[in-house]
């Protein structure tokens, strides 16, 4: 019995860090959006903000992949 319900708050547990590569997916579209809000109010500057816009979607990225990580140990370690 006491190895169920820990087995259940481990999956419940991967279940909510699981759900941090969705938010990583909406966080990744939203710097996505704003990068080409501002580049058609002011196309002039839009290349010299380029690394800007790969940085925020690599940081938001990162963060996907570390919940990711984080259910997968939170699912499988013993």
């Amino acid at each position: 019995m006491e190895g169920d319900i820990a087995n259940m708050g481990q999956f419940i547990g991967a279940g909510i860090a699981g759900l941090g590569t969705g938010i990583s997916a909406i966080g990744v579209g939203n710097v996505a959006a704003n990068f080409l809000g501002g580049a058609l109010r002011n196309p002039s500057a839009a290349a010299s903000q380029t690394a800007t816009l790969f940085i925020g979607i690599a940081f938001a990225e990162a963060l996907g992949i570390f919940a990711f990580l984080v259910a997968l140990l939170l699912m499988f370690a013993v």
